[in-house]
């Protein structure tokens, strides 16, 4: 695996945040691939009551008047779209980091990285989305399952060049496209150092932190060849070659450098 020079590819996830097209001077450098998909998408949650929604999406009803008045403003206009890598907000995508990426590394993320949606499916970095809130794990109101729905839609957008996929994203979204590809997919694994055990832990928040810092740097450095993903020392890490697989290479720190990344408190445990 290590020793094979291939075309990489990156893989995130959406988040439930994001912000309003007015927060960012940036363009988008594309239309969703999917987005007569994602109109029916929305056409469908649109007509569907608040209790059905709250419901549907296990939510408060104050949060799900929030998602009914975020597909009622929902729209395919340039007027109300941001670049999908500006539009969410959350851990990973602090450590993403987008406001410090230049024209020539939006473009090149733009070509090398896929953002699973809910509502869009597959999103490429610059593609121009509006604000909403819908995770591949729910339940449509007709009844079926996003994953049903979607299909192998999404992974029909993967390039013919993507032979490795770097996989920084959640099961929940993976599942919509991990089944329908034979790419090779290399999964990183990101640990801190527990102070009250003295061993490498699982922290939520490092993690998400990290998979948005490891992207930002695929991007950044231009990589493309799987041997030089253990270079990765952003954020304290520093690659593990005894607990590390061929397809789960393991980034481990001792103290845990994104802290002040975060858009919530991230305390080592």
């Amino acid at each position: 695996m290590y020793n094979k020079r291939v075309s990489l590819y990156i893989l995130l996830h959406s988040s439930k945040t994001m912000c309003a097209a007015n927060t960012t001077t940036h363009a988008p450098l594309g239309v969703p691939q999917l987005l007569p998909r994602a109109e029916e998408l929305a056409a469908m949650w649109r007509s569907d009551s608040l209790a059905d929604i709250q419901s549907r999406m296990k939510i408060s009803a104050t949060k799900a008047n929030e998602v009914q008045q975020l597909f009622a403003k929902w729209s395919t206009q340039p007027a109300s779209q941001v670049p999908a890598i500006d539009a969410f907000i959350g851990d990973i995508y602090s450590g993403l980091q987008t406001h410090t990426l230049t024209a020539d590394d939006r473009t090149h993320a733009h070509r090398h990285m896929l953002i699973l949606s809910g509502l869009y499916g597959g999103l490429r970095a610059c593609d121009g989305i509006t604000p909403y809130r819908l995770e591949m794990g729910y339940k449509l109101p007709n009844g079926s399952g996003m994953y049903t729905y979607w299909g192998d839609a999404i992974a029909a957008l993967l390039p013919v060049d993507a032979h490795v996929i770097v996989n920084l994203s959640a099961v929940e979204y993976t599942k919509a496209l991990l089944p329908y590809t034979n790419a090779t997919i290399i999964t990183p694994k990101f640990l801190t150092v527990s102070a009250k055990t003295g061993k490498p832990t699982f922290v939520t928040v490092h993690t998400k932190i990290a998979r948005g810092a490891f992207a930002h740097w695929l991007i950044t450095q231009r990589i493309q060849d799987s041997s030089q993903l253990k270079q990765f020392i952003d954020l304290g890490y520093q690659y593990n070659a005894t607990q590390s697989t061929p397809t789960e290479p393991v980034f481990i720190c001792r103290t845990f450098g994104g802290l002040g990344l975060s858009v919530r408190k991230a305390e080592a445990s």
